[in-house]
């Protein structure tokens, strides 16, 4: 079984920063892409950030400059460094990994999500 767990969300301040954490495990053979999405109530799933096993990144125009997204092959984990945070950074942010189990085809996979609020 593979599954995603994030972590580092919370409440933080204009202009403050956090830095969230997804850890892929289990029967894991090989992980591709790997990035994060954010969610707003009443909206649609939004791209925040994107980078390939390369690794090549790619990053919404609104958080270009501002949030730097990294990863750990050897620890199955990906970063998202958020920077000079604003208010509309607030959503549930939402990790996601294309990973080959050992034990079925690719495919994939989400976390259950993180709350970010940006608020004074």
């Amino acid at each position: 079984q593979v599954q995603l767990v994030e972590s580092g969300g919370g409440l933080v301040q204009p202009g403050g920063s956090l830095r969230l954490s997804c850890l892929a495990s289990g029967s894991i053979s090989s992980i591709g892409a790997m990035g994060w999405y954010r969610q707003v109530p009443g909206n649609e799933r939004e791209l925040v950030a994107t980078i390939t096993s390369g690794p090549m990144s790619n990053y919404a125009d609104a958080v270009k400059g501002r949030f730097t997204i990294s990863r750990d092959n050897a620890k199955n984990t990906v970063y998202l460094q958020m920077n000079s945070l604003k208010p509309e950074d607030t959503a549930v942010y939402y990790c996601y990994a294309n990973i080959k189990p050992w034990y079925r085809t690719a495919g994939v996979y989400w976390g259950q999500g993180t709350q970010v609020t940006v608020s004074s």
